[in-house]
């Protein structure tokens, strides 16, 4: 397993969020330049860079979950809407045939009809009534509809039944993914304070070895102004913290970053980075224009925005703020231009 990664500190949880742990991959680079004596240990590293991967496509995980939870908490409060409109129709029907039996009891008698209305099983009721030939045009058309009201409420109970089945799943499919990315950045900063103090000040050296301030970025144009809004967001989030979860404006990890820039030029993005890659058209990466979202990886486990000049600005990893990294710090780029 090749890896890049770095990390310097705990990470934290967003929990109104839901985006992906990125990848440590760019500080690995970086600790070549550090002295050999100084390295930390290739066990440990391979040890904390498995662990990074692990939590990565747990967070993943993780964000799907929670976006689908909070879809369908939507959909169950929709489903719960129609099920009051259904149920108040079925009440005003209710009582303009009882208005109506009443109306036939006092003259002398009560229908057939209009007196399966009142029996306790309204599934005997509906089939029985349709059946009866001694109701008149309207009350064959108000007892129609409230058997269809009846079945409509029925369809549109089981149906928000099993979206609440779901739900339920989906939350608890949150809290073990939570829980599993917790467990592993708890393993990994346990292996990484177990380090001697001056491998783990390497560490901290390489973690924070990217570029905060802006590179030569001349001749660099954005294909619309849109993109050129979005890359105008991410560079303004340059210096705020890496926090597992977060979608801005003060912290972000690496699609949560995207997600929020985007939304500052008006557009809409997906939640994860493995949605972003096909959030519009892949272009070849020798074609990368600024407000391009380049994706890492086989399983577009991390997402940052190229900018021009062969840079990146987006969100490492714990310990490392938003920064800018070249285009190339990680294996499999994948170029998107939404």
């Amino acid at each position: 397993m090749g890896s890049h990664r770095r990390l310097a500190q705990t990470s934290g949880f967003n929990r109104g969020a839901g985006a992906a742990l990125c990848a440590l991959s760019a500080a690995a680079a970086a600790l070549g330049a550090v002295p050999a004596v100084a390295a930390p240990s290739a066990d440990t590293r391979a040890e904390v860079d498995r662990l990074y991967e692990q939590a990565e496509r747990a967070t993943e995980a993780y964000n799907k979950a929670d976006d689908r939870a909070d879809a369908l908490r939507e959909e169950v409060g929709t489903a719960q809407d129609t099920i009051a409109r259904h149920q108040e129709r079925i009440n005003s029907l209710r009582e303009k045939l009882g208005s109506l039996a009443g109306a036939q009891y006092r003259a002398g008698g009560l229908d057939p009809s209009l007196a399966l209305l009142f029996s306790d099983d309204p599934d005997e009721y509906l089939d029985k009534a349709a059946a009866l030939d001694r109701i008149n045009a309207h009350q064959a058309g108000e007892l129609r509809g409230l058997q269809e009201a009846m079945r409509e409420l029925a369809q549109e109970r089981s149906e928000a039944a099993r979206k609440l089945g779901e739900l339920e799943r989906s939350r608890k499919a949150v809290a073990s993914h939570k829980r599993t990315v917790e467990k592993k950045l708890a393993r990994a900063r346990e292996l990484l304070n177990s380090l001697p103090s001056d491998e783990r000040a390497a560490y901290d050296r390489a973690s924070r070895s990217g570029r905060a301030e802006m590179p030569d970025l001349s001749g660099a144009v954005a294909p619309s102004g849109r993109a050129a809004a979005a890359v105008a967001a991410a560079q303004s989030a340059v210096g705020k913290p890496y926090v597992w979860g977060a979608n801005g404006p003060g912290a972000f990890d690496c699609s949560g970053l995207m997600q929020w820039s985007y939304a500052q030029a008006g557009v809409s993005l997906p939640r994860t980075s493995q949605a972003q890659r096909y959030a519009g058209r892949q272009v070849p990466l020798s074609q990368a224009r600024p407000g391009d979202l380049v994706t890492y990886r086989g399983d577009a486990s991390h997402v940052g925005m190229y900018v021009g000049n062969g840079q990146v600005v987006h969100a490492p990893y714990p310990g490392a703020p938003v920064r800018y990294d070249p285009v190339g710090m990680m294996p499999g780029a994948t170029v998107t231009r939404p």
